[in-house]
């Protein structure tokens, strides 16, 4: 196996050893996948200014996210079926997380409950939310959260409706898969993954199979799911969210200044800038180059944090240097997951933080609170 340097190495091998129907619907974008793109190109156009002779002793990319301390102020994002990448995945990527130091988010559509990875891990973790139709399943799943003591809840805002992937389409992905002959056999020729499901009973969407109203199975859990997204969300809904939760509140899925604005009036601890991966409005601005903007509009009202198109610890750098606070991987760990599991994501997170840590230090900065717009070349 060849050496693993970099990001894109942990994509290459993920690829050889996830079955491409689950491999794609992780690396994939609505329609044309041209904002999916722009958000790991956009980052590219940022330039660092390299600064000499200065001391770059004693560094560390030490810092805070919505108040709790970060080995360094990257999470890892909120990821569907993420279990499928590699067996018990949501649970082997918050054990990654927690002995790094980072927080872990589960998604709502985690293959893994919020039991399994709680009875599994020794910190809290954060937990994302789907706001479905079924409010009283919404509301089960709020208080499961807080009964496994997670200590952020993650609110996305964007998923009211939700995009077409054609990759996922034309891949035949559905719950359950469909079994073609060509699926078969692209699992077949991946044992390893196959034998790691084989050994676990972790296979369906657990945060809802056995909760939701007639969700007994996967078969009932397609229709369902198509039918529960809730078009009807409204900024009304974060106040009874956050009245229920009681706990830290980031809202994920800002792209708009007007929306930012709106966002800190609510009482949220920080707003996540995003546009989902690239995987609902096709042709929407890249994460990064709306950052800017958003941070001016909101000021110091609210907390600012950025996922999308981060790929290396230099991207990280470029979302602090212009004002947000925390940044978040989604495709990068699912890489390192479907490549080596638990391994995977460590190593993953090992690559973000020394290339964080030697660009800090060529830009003559030695911590996180020092980064800033001055470290860009303008």
């Amino acid at each position: 196996m060849a050496e693993i340097l970099e990001i894109n190495d942990l994509k290459n091998l993920a690829r050889r050893r996830v079955p491409t129907m689950f491999f794609d619907y992780a690396d994939s974008g609505a329609w044309t996948e041209s904002t999916y793109r722009a958000n790991e190109q956009d980052f590219s156009k940022i330039k660092f200014r390299q600064r000499v002779l200065v001391d770059m002793t004693n560094r560390s990319l030490e810092s805070t996210m919505i108040g709790q301390k970060v080995s360094m102020p990257v999470a890892l994002a909120p990821t569907g079926s993420a279990g499928m990448q590699h067996a018990d995945g949501e649970i082997l990527a918050a054990q990654a997380a927690e002995e790094f130091g980072v927080p872990f988010t589960l998604s709502t559509m985690s293959i893994c409950s919020i039991e399994d990875v709680a009875e599994n891990t020794k910190k809290p973790f954060w937990f994302q939310l789907y706001v479905m139709r079924d409010k009283d399943f919404v509301i089960n799943l709020i208080d499961r959260a807080k009964a496994a003591k997670c200590s952020a809840l993650v609110l996305t805002l964007d998923l009211q409706i939700l995009a077409q992937r054609h990759k996922d389409i034309r891949n035949g992905l559905s719950a359950p898969p469909k079994m073609t002959p060509k699926n078969i056999i692209d699992m077949a020729i991946r044992p390893r993954w196959c034998l790691g499901m084989l050994g676990t009973q972790r296979r369906t969407f657990r945060n809802i199979v056995g909760h939701a109203k007639s969700v007994g199975d996967l078969a009932s859990l397609a229709s369902w799911t198509s039918e529960q997204f809730d078009p009807q969300l409204s900024w009304k809904d974060v106040e009874w969210i956050k009245e229920r939760w009681g706990g830290k509140l980031i809202l994920k899925g800002i792209l708009d200044k007007e929306d930012a604005i709106m966002a800190a009036k609510t009482g949220a601890d920080a707003i996540i800038v995003s546009n989902h991966g690239g995987r609902q409005l096709d042709g929407a601005p890249s994460s990064i180059s709306a950052l800017p903007e958003i941070v001016e509009a909101v000021g110091d009202k609210i907390e600012v944090h950025m996922d999308g198109g981060i790929r290396s610890g230099q991207d990280v750098l470029k979302a602090l240097c212009l004002g947000a606070k925390g940044t978040y991987i989604g495709r990068p760990f699912l890489y390192g997951l479907g490549a080596m599991g638990k391994q995977g994501v460590t190593k993953a997170l090992e690559i973000i933080r020394k290339e964080a840590d030697v660009t800090l230090a060529l830009c003559g900065k030695r911590t996180i609170a020092d980064v800033g717009p001055d470290m860009l070349y303008r």
